[in-house]
């Protein structure tokens, strides 16, 4: 049964940690922390589970792709969904709440899965995201 976008925040918060810590340090130079350790909870998803995993509306229909994760602090904010397009062309990406998605591993099937209420036409018609200024790719 898929469970609320919730499950992956326990991982994502590692992840968060460690990226703003290197966010930090390349902007002032601060002492480094220790090193502390964690277990991963067994209901917890990684950050690549879910990047490039479909997401599917109740018809079943593709709706868009998890292109990345929003991570602010030490909590899963939302998700960028990239909604249209084809090999790269024309996609309109759209920042949803992480509470929008249900987010789960689907034992039956053996593969993660992310359902939503939307439909692409919706999602085509939200705000867009851009990736720029602090947000854009190096490469």
């Amino acid at each position: 049964m898929l469970s609320r976008a919730s499950l992956g925040q326990a991982s994502l918060g590692l992840l968060a940690g460690a990226m703003f810590t290197a966010t930090a340090f390349a902007q002032t130079t601060i002492p480094s922390p220790g090193a502390r350790f964690t277990n991963v909870p067994a209901d917890a998803a990684l950050s690549y589970n879910l990047v490039g995993l479909n997401v599917y509306n109740s018809a079943d229909e593709n709706v868009g792709e998890i292109k990345d994760i929003i991570i602010s602090k030490d909590k899963l904010d939302g998700y960028i969904l990239s909604v249209g397009g084809w090999l790269g062309m024309g996609e309109h990406y759209v920042a949803v709440e992480p509470s929008s998605v249900a987010v789960g591993y689907d034992a039956a099937k053996g593969k993660w899965a992310a359902r939503m209420n939307a439909t692409k036409d919706q999602l085509k018609g939200a705000p867009e995201f851009k990736y720029q200024g602090r947000w854009k790719s190096s490469s």
